[in-house]
This record gives C-alpha cells, structure tokens and sequence, in this order.
C-alpha cells in the first residue's frame, strides 16, 4: 500500500533533478547574437596604480577575439582564446589612475557580443620595515629602532671577553709547557 506513494515521490525526484540539466546546458552553449550581453571577470577586481589585471569573459564565444577598454587601462586590450571556454586579456593600470571604481567594457569584434565589469583602483601603502629584521641583514631596514641601537655591548660584555681571552690563553700556555718537558720514566 505505501509503494505506490514512494514511487511517485522518486518519480517527481528523478525528474526535478534530471529535466533541468539538459535546459542549463542548452542555455549555456548557445550561440552569441547581436544583442549578447555579458560580464567580464577581473582579477583581483581591486588594484593599486601601475598593477596588472586579468580580463576573462565567454560572452564572445570560444575561439573569437575581442577589445576592452576602461579609463583606468594604459591601453585599449586585446582578447585571445583563453584555455577552457572564453576569452582572456591582462591589462596594466595607469599609475596615474585615481583611486575610485572603474567601468570596464568588452566588445566582440565581429560586434555579435558585450560585456561589462567594473574594477576599483585603490592606492595601497606598500609595508615597510621599521625595525631591522633579527635574522641579520645588517640593519637595513629605513627606520632603524632606536633601542636595538643604543643597546650595543656595554662594559659587562667587554670584561666577559676579556676573561674568556685570558681562560684561553692560559689553557695554551699550560698545554705548550707541558708537551715540552721531557717525559720521566
């Protein structure tokens, strides 16, 4: 009495699951016409002036070539075949660029296709070393710390050495004395 339900529902399972996936790739493979608009993905999406950024769109199709351009790019950009699906491009940002977001645009060049993507230019401070770094290196970091400068060997440390020379030379002249006496049998 119960297998019929349990049927149905495994009927209604399989084919919420199966009727759908033939639809997405359908809709995914489909040609770019006239009016194909798409995004274009960058990578990393926000930069500093003077960076480089990666440019990935399919909205032209495996194979075709497109343009890009935005305000924050030296230059306009060239898209090739990228591996995979779609379309690749890396563009320089101007060093000059200011530090707001970035509209960038794709254009297939058979005009069958666009994209549109946006970046965010942002001025990073670069880190820099304050203190020297403790696995030697000489102290060349820019600003040097104050405290690992006036804490150099004092007096304590001298005396150290010296009576560390003294314990040595004392051990050499007992061993050179020594190997020059005659042994006494």
């Amino acid at each position: 009495m119960r297998s019929l339900p349990l049927t149905f529902c495994a009927a209604a399972a399989v084919a919420a699951i199966a009727l759908p996936a033939p639809v997405a790739l359908a809709a995914h493979t489909a040609p770019a016409g006239n009016d194909d608009r798409g995004s274009v993905s960058v990578t990393p999406s926000t930069i500093a002036p003077g960076g480089e950024v990666e440019l990935r769109t399919d909205v032209c199709g495996k194979g075709r070539s497109a343009k890009g351009n935005s305000d924050a790019f030296v230059s306009e950009v060239h898209f090739a075949p990228a591996d995979g699906k779609g379309i690749f491009a890396e563009a320089r940002i101007r060093s000059d660029a200011e530090p707001r977001s970035y509209d960038v645009w794709v254009t297939c060049k058979d005009g069958k296709g666009k994209a549109t993507g946006s970046l965010t230019v942002m001025h990073h401070s670069r880190p820099s070393p304050v203190a020297p770094v403790r696995a030697g290196g000489g102290g060349t970091a820019t600003l040097a710390d104050q405290a690992a400068q006036s804490d150099g060997p004092g007096t304590r440390h001298a005396v150290t050495g010296l009576v560390l020379a003294a314990v040595a030379a004392v051990a050499v002249a007992f061993r050179s004395v020594r190997r020059r006496r005659p042994a006494t049998d």
